[in-house]
C-alpha cells in the first residue's frame, strides 16, 4: 500500500507518534548529557564547606574535586567509544551510569580527602559514557537536517545547565547539608538509569557492529597522534579548554573569597556560562557562511588582545580589579572561548574520517588530559589575586593562536 493510499487518520497518529518519541529521546539525551555538567559545576559553592568538612588544609588543594572528575573522564573517553560499537549502545550506557552511581556513592559518604577524590575519579569515568555514547545514538536515529534539528535542541540543554548547575548546587546548601548535592546528582543518575532502561530501545542494530580488537584501537591511537592536523588541533583544543579548567577550580575562591559575593556566586558565574552557549549557538550559524578556521582565529586574537591588555591593567593596579571590570574581560574571554571549543574537535577528527569512531575517543582523551594538567597549573598558581587566571588564559590564548596559525598555513602551502 503506498503511503497516499493510507487512511489520513492513521498517518496523522503514526506522525504524533513518532514526534512523541522523538522528544522524548531528546529529553532522555539531554538529561544524560546533563550529568557531566551537574557533575563538575553543581559543586562549586559547595568547594570550601567540602574543604573544612574534610580537614584540608591548603586551599588550592581543594581545586582537586573539579579535576578529579576530568581525569577521570579522560580514560572513560576512551573506553566507552569502541565498546558502544562493538557491544551496543545500551551495554556501555548501562556500564558508564552504574560506575558513574558508584562514583556518587563514594563521593557522598566520603569521610576523607582521598575517598572524596576516588569517588569523584569513578564519577568522571562513568559519566564519561553519558558524554560520547549518547552522540553516538543520535548519529544511529538521525542524519542531515534532522540531525542538525536535534544537535541544535540539545544546544539549548548545554547553554542552560552549565549555567543553572551552581544555583541548584547553592539551593541545596541553603536546605541541606553539601553532601545533599551529590544525593540530588545519585537521583538524577538512577532516573536517567531507569529511564534509559525501560524506555530506549537499543539504537546499534547488530549487522552494524564492529568486533571488538585493542590492535585496532590502538592503530587508530597511533594514527590519530601522528597525523599533524589532528595533533596541533588536539593540542590547541587542550590548551583552550585548559584555560575554562583553571577558571572552574579557581572560580570559587575568586568569587567568595576574594571578592566575597557569598550566595550570588551562581549568579556571576551563570552570567559567563550563558557567553560560552551564546557564542556556541552563534558559531553553529556562522560555520555555514564562515570556515571554522577563521572563526577560531578571529576568536583567539580577541581572546589574546583583551587578555593581553587586561592582565597589564590589572598589573599596574595598587589593589584587585573592580568586579565589574573583571567580569566584563570574562564576558568577552568566555564569548571567544565557546567557538573553539567545537570547532577544534570537528577540525581534528576531520582528515581521519575512516576512524572517526576511535579518533573522536583519542581525541577528547588527550585533549582533556592536556587541559587537565594546563588548567590545574592555572589553579595551583591561585595566589588570592586573579593574576595567575590572566596569565593563564593570555598565554592558553596566544599559544593556541600559533599553533592554528601554523597549520593553517603548512595546509595552505601543500
Amino acid at each position: 500500500m503506498k503511503p497516499s493510499d493510507m487512511d489520513p487518520s492513521l498517518v496523522n497518529v503514526s506522525s504524533k507518534q513518532d514526534s512523541e518519541k522523538n522528544t522524548e529521546f531528546i529529553v532522555l539525551m539531554a538529561l544524560l548529557m546533563s550529568l557531566v555538567a551537574l557533575t563538575v559545576d553543581a559543586m562549586l559553592p559547595a568547594m570550601d564547606l567540602i574543604g573544612m568538612d574534610l580537614a584540608v588544609q591548603d586551599p588550592n588543594q581543594v581545586q582537586w574535586i573539579i579535576s578529579a572528575v576530568f581525569v577521570g573522564m579522560a580514560l572513560g573517553l576512551m573506553v566507552y567509544g569502541p565498546v558502544s560499537d562493538s557491544f551496543g549502545r545500551k551495554r556501555a550506557i548501562y556500564i558508564g551510569i552504574w560506575i558513574f552511581l558508584i562514583g556518587s556513592v563514594i563521593a557522598l559518604v566520603s569521610d576523607s580527602f582521598y575517598m572524596m577524590i576516588a569517588g569523584r575519579l569513578i564519577q568522571g569515568f562513568g559519566a564519561a559514557s553519558c558524554r560520547i555514547v549518547t552522540m553516538a545514538m543520535i548519529r544511529d536515529r538521525f542524519s542531515g537536517n534532522e540531525m542538525a534539528r536535534i544537535m541544535s535542541l540539545l544546544l539549548l540543554f548545554f547553554i542552560l545547565v552549565p549555567a543553572l548547575a551552581p544555583a541548584i548546587g547553592q539551593f541545596v546548601l541553603w536546605v541541606a547539608h553539601w553532601r545533599g548535592i551529590f544525593l540530588v546528582i545519585l537521583l538524577l543518575g538512577v532516573i536517567g538509569l531507569l529511564w534509559f532502561t525501560f524506555r530506549q530501545p537499543e539504537t546499534l542494530v547488530k549487522e552494524k557492529r564492529l568486533s571488538f580488537s585493542f590492535s585496532v584501537i590502538v592503530a587508530g591511537m597511533a594514527e590519530t597522534i601522528k597525523h599533524p592536523v589532528a595533533r596541533s588541533y588536539m593540542l590547541a583544543a587542550g590548551l583552550v579548554f585548559g584555560a575554562l579548567v583553571g577558571y572552574l577550580t579557581s572560580a570559587q575562591q575568586i568569587y567568595q573569597g576574594q571578592y566575597q559575593v557569598g550566595d550570588l556566586f551562581a549568579f556571576y558565574f551563570g552570567i559567563l556560562a550563558l557567553a560560552v552557549g551564546l557564542s556556541s549557538y552563534l558559531n553553529s550559524k556562522l560555520v555555514m557562511r564562515v570556515t571554522m578556521a577563521k572563526l577560531c582565529i578571529s576568536a583567539l586574537v580577541v581572546l589574546s588582545l583583551s587578555s593581553i591588555g587586561f592582565f597589564v591593567h590589572v598589573w599596574s593596579l595598587p589593589a584587585q580589579p573592580p568586579l565589574f571590570d573583571l567580569m566584563l574581560y570574562l564576558s568577552v574571554g568566555f564569548f571567544c572561548l565557546g567557538i573553539p571549543f567545537g570547532n577544534f574537535n570537528a577540525m581534528a577528527v576531520q582528515p581521519l574520517g575512516h576512524i572517526a569512531g576511535v579518533a573522536s575517543s583519542v581525541i577528547g582523551c588527550f585533549q582533556t588530559i592536556i587541559s587537565v594538567g594546563v588548567g590545574s597549573i592555572i589553579g595551583q598558581l591561585y595566589d588570592g589575586t586573579v593574576i595567575p587566571l590572566l596569565a593563564g588564559f593570555t598565554l592558553c590564548s596566544l599559544g593556541a593562536l600559533v599553533i592554528v596559525l601554523w597549520i593553517e598555513r603548512t595546509r595552505g602551502s601543500d
